[in-house]
């Protein structure tokens, strides 16, 4: 089995050639080999030079990287990333540091095995269990140093897309997003911004494709470190659901039990 990690990077010089060296020296399970596709959506910091430079003298079949010369935003580079993917699974990769790549192993585990098509890594499953914000902590599974908004902002837009489709999901906007390629096959993204997210899964959903979730740590940085998605994003992935909900029964889609 093949996984293509395909990361979408944009103004993350301080960070992405970190992020990479974990990706590369990432050990995956036997039988399991790797593919990293990285795009670089437009970058207007030193990104692309740091990419480059990183790059210089690897195996291109390993790691290749992937340019736009505009920023198109998240969802355009996804899909220019799953394009040129060619891994039977494909998993998302921020290019920052808030996802540890060691938890891709355990996002693939349920495909791997055979026991799902997607799964998505729950950042709030693994906060429950650990309770580290206290009573608040093991019933909310709000990170500590996350901000509220943003937690807020993924819970609602998580339970919306609950709400259109009768999923049970915990953590919709979570980056560890990871699909066997069977489970895409006639699955266009339409969005170039960070609606991509909504619009893929509630697309999966109504096709009746379930999505399981595994728990994966996460480490929240600050506006000031970077941080991009904001509250209009949040007003744009409920919008998003709403449009292809409606677009799927308008086809005469419906979601399975």
């Amino acid at each position: 089995m093949l996984l293509s990690i395909v990361i979408p990077a944009y103004n993350e010089e301080h960070l992405v050639v970190e992020l990479l060296r974990k990706v590369v020296d990432l050990r995956l399970p036997e039988g399991v080999g790797k593919e990293i596709v990285i795009v670089d959506d437009g970058s207007s910091d030193g990104t692309r030079g740091r990419i480059e430079e990183f790059l210089s003298g690897m195996d291109s079949r390993q790691i290749r990287l992937l340019l736009h010369e505009r920023n198109q935003g998240k969802g355009a580079a996804v899909r220019m990333g799953m394009a040129a993917a060619t891994g039977e699974v494909m998993i998302i990769q921020d290019a920052d540091l808030e996802y540890d790549p060691e938890d891709i192993p355990e996002v693939l585990g349920p495909i791997a095995r055979g026991e799902a098509a997607v799964v998505y890594g729950s950042r709030i499953l693994r906060e429950k269990a650990l309770g580290r914000s206290g009573i608040c902590g093991l019933v909310t599974g709000k990170h500590p140093h996350s901000y509220v908004l943003a937690y807020l902002g993924g819970v609602t837009i998580t339970r919306w897309i609950n709400l259109l489709t009768g999923a049970k999901l915990t953590d919709e906007p979570t980056c560890y997003k990871c699909f066997h390629r069977s489970a895409l096959e006639g699955i266009e993204i339409e969005s170039n911004d960070f609606a991509w997210e909504p619009e893929l899964t509630v697309k999966l959903l109504l096709r009746g494709i379930g999505i399981q979730e595994v728990p994966i740590s996460y480490h929240p940085r600050l506006c000031r470190e970077g941080k991009k998605i904001n509250w209009k994003d949040g007003v744009r992935a409920l919008w998003a659901a709403a449009r292809f909900r409606l677009a799927g029964v308008a086809k005469g889609m419906r979601t399975e039990d």
